[in-house]
């Protein structure tokens, strides 16, 4: 049996590394790829060898964001089970590819979030691009080393840790705007509580109206329809105002030629262009959801499950917008440090802002897809079933707060991480989960008190009873039946009262969250900027050590 057992297990062992041995096969080649592009378009221009290795950085930068940022956007669907694993990584490759294209942008600030000075570099061209190969390759060493031990982390905070180290190593502290780290830090309170609190919230709602309810059937008919309109509201919002910045010119050329030729439209969407679009869908979404809900009500159960089937198609659209917009907006992180660099290689100066030529645009939507088909379910995993235990319900509540969070800092001007929103998002319905368990177990013990009460009460009277028997001289029949059924109902009484008090004392609070993923989690947030950060100096003085 041992040997069977063992034959077994080295099996396993070589069917695994046979499979990681083909992923970094795999990853090895779109490096190379990028590398031998890069090289045979860039070969006659100075510096372009930077700009090969550069682009080696970045292709690399961009397989860790798939492997590591996407999880967010799909993995409270797979772990509620209304994905599979690999209809996510479908979903969220086509999605995350169609958004970084289609909606990625023509020009990327060279300086992400404005976190350092540009003008510090001067006319040092080769310092400003030793330093974007350093932020980028730090950015990219230290989500790989999250993914390992599947922490997910922002890759804005990455890429913010990585440009700062390695400005502060090319030109000193004062080329820090310690204002934006400040916010920036304080987004790590930030996001997190507020995408906690969103999805508690609505978690909190769907229960009271629905899953509370005697009638479940009747309820979902009348308030899954409101939640799901809700839902295409924020993310309608949510993309018009984070997602078609690149697509807004058509949008407007087309309605200015062909709808309302007097209407003057601005050249990126505004807030309140944005909600009266979303509540527009919202209201088509809300009459096709209800009117569908009626035409099935004979077949949904009166359960929680039943209930949580509702929101699985929803929870579907919600993980392909999310990875849409996420391709739009992140994709910056990975080719943003890429586009700098090809930008002063081609111009010979520094720029604040860079055109991203359409082979750099590529780099970054294909190597988040690659790093995710390859890398990403390990993440996935973790935010789907290692946190906290998920169903439709949780996770579409955890979806909504992705959307609606964003949209509220935004306009607030808060700086808030997509990443620790999700993340906060599920720790939230796992906090409300304890909550709700420890009220109904407070409620549970005030009963179990209450019934020891009575049973003290009851006993007391039996001794009392007794006692009263016992001291009489002379004691007929009935008197001795009598206190032979005392003595047997004391101590029933005193062993139920026993075993009362026991259930009292061993209720104890049920933890729906994993502390230690939490822990693990959180302390990777902490750290992010000032590892990025330091990695990303001690990467700049090499560059500028082996190019001087």
């Amino acid at each position: 049996m041992e040997i069977k057992t063992i034959n077994k297990m080295q099996k396993k062992a070589m069917k695994s590394s046979g499979v990681d041995f083909m992923k970094i096969g795999i990853a090895l080649v779109f490096m190379a790829v990028v590398l031998i592009y890069s090289f045979s378009s860039t070969g006659d221009i100075p510096n372009s060898t930077f700009l090969a290795i550069a682009a080696l950085f970045g292709a690399y930068m961009a397989m860790n964001i798939g492997a590591n940022d996407v999880a967010n956007n799909v993995g409270p669907a797979v772990g509620s089970k209304a994905l599979t694993m690999g209809g996510a990584i479908a979903i969220a490759i086509v999605f995350e590819t169609s958004g970084a294209f289609i909606a990625g942008g023509d020009v990327v600030k060279t300086i992400k979030k404005g976190i350092i000075d540009i003008d510090a570099f001067g006319d040092n061209t080769d310092a400003f691009i030793w330093a974007m190969m350093a932020a980028l390759l730090s950015a990219a060493i230290w989500l790989n080393l999250a993914t390992i031990f599947k922490a997910p982390v922002s890759t804005t905070h990455s890429i913010v840790g990585g440009v700062m180290g390695a400005g502060i190593a090319a030109a000193g502290f004062s080329i820090v705007a310690w204002g934006t780290m400040g916010a920036i830090a304080a987004s790590w309170i930030i996001s997190p509580l507020l995408g906690g609190l969103v999805a508690a919230g609505f978690l909190l709602s769907i229960k009271k109206t629905i899953v509370f309810k005697d009638d479940r059937i009747k309820s979902a008919k009348k308030w899954v329809p409101v939640y799901v309109a809700i839902m295409s509201w924020a993310f309608v919002t949510y993309l018009t105002l984070k997602g078609l910045k690149k697509i807004w010119p058509s949008i407007t050329s087309f309605i200015n030629e062909y709808l309302f030729t007097s209407v003057e439209i601005a050249k990126k969407p505004s807030f309140l262009t944005a909600a009266i679009m979303g509540l527009v869908v919202a209201v088509v979404v809300y009459i096709l959801v209800k009117k569908n809900i009626s035409k099935k009500d004979k077949n949904i159960e009166n359960s929680r499950d039943g209930v949580n089937k509702l929101f699985t198609i929803p929870l579907i659209f919600a993980a392909a917008l999310l990875s849409f917009a996420h391709g739009a907006n992140d994709v910056a992180n990975a080719i943003g440090p890429l586009a700098a660099i090809s930008d002063a290689v081609h111009t010979g100066g520094i720029s604040s802002s860079a055109g991203i030529p359409f082979w750099v645009m590529a780099v970054g939507a294909i190597g988040i897809a690659v790093g995710l088909a390859l890398y990403g379910p390990k993440l996935i995993k973790t935010v789907g079933t290692e946190i906290t235990e998920l169903d439709q319900i949780r996770a579409f509540s955890i979806a909504m707060a992705a959307a609606i969070t964003v949209i509220i800092a935004s306009q607030l001007g808060l700086p808030v991480s997509s990443t620790h929103i999700t993340i906060g998002g599920v720790f939230g319905v796992g906090f409300l989960r304890e909550w709700l368990d420890a009220n109904g177990k407070q409620k549970s013990k005030k009963s179990e008190k209450i019934i020891v009460q009575d049973e003290e009460k009851k006993l007391r009277a039996y001794n009392a009873e007794l006692n009263t028997l016992l001291s009489q001289d002379k004691k007929s029949k009935d008197n001795y039946k009598r206190i032979v059924a005392l003595y047997q109902l004391i101590e029933d009484e005193e062993e139920m009262i026993k075993n009362a008090k026991k259930a009292i004392k061993s209720a104890q609070k049920v933890r729906y969250v994993k502390r230690d993923t939490a822990k693990k989690i959180i302390t990777a947030w902490i750290v992010t900027v000032p590892s990025a950060a330091i990695l990303s100096a001690l990467i700049f003085f090499m560059i500028k050590g082996m190019s001087t």
